[in-house]
């Protein structure tokens, strides 16, 4: 197991990022916190000379992240039971005195309503900053589908926010 001080430092750099992951993963925050808490879990126990450098780590967390949110649509789909739908705005206000004029909860309700994908690698590329490349290799996908999923996501995101 890696020591405490590894798994802190790795949830202050990165905990963020797996945890907007996870929310736009799963849309229903006890899932996202289930997921959260599961890769870093399993960070806590992986081999601890796996990474080469902090992105190395970073993208590992998401790549864990995002297999967790799957596995765990996948397990509410053969019980029949859907994952709720984000009820809660994460990280930031949605309310209109603390932000007049925002269209924070427009955006998040139309990232919501995306199916996964193209929901996470849009999510990836827009919010994070991953290149097509980059997140083929953490949803373990070919180039151009993750180009595809981007495009698709993109052009209905527009939609929904025109």
């Amino acid at each position: 197991m890696r020591p405490a001080a590894d798994i802190e430092n790795a949830m202050t750099r990165h905990g963020d990022t797996v945890w907007r992951v996870c929310l736009v993963g799963l849309r229903h925050r006890d899932d996202a916190e289930d997921a959260f808490q599961d890769a870093f879990m399993r960070y806590a126990l992986a081999d601890t000379a796996a990474f080469a450098s902090e992105e190395h780590r970073k993208a590992w967390l998401i790549r864990v992240a995002t297999n967790r949110c799957r596995d765990m649509r996948k397990a509410a789909h053969r019980k029949n039971e859907p994952l709720e739908a984000a009820g809660d705005c994460p990280a930031r206000s949605c309310d209109p005195h603390t932000q007049p004029g925002s269209r924070v909860r427009e955006v998040l309700d139309a990232m919501s309503a995306l199916d996964d994908p193209p929901r996470t690698p849009v999510y990836l590329a827009l919010y994070e900053g991953y290149t097509a490349p980059e997140i083929s290799e953490l949803m373990d996908a070919p180039v151009n589908t993750v180009y595809s999923w981007i495009a698709r996501g993109k052009r209905l995101l527009k939609e929904a926010l025109q």
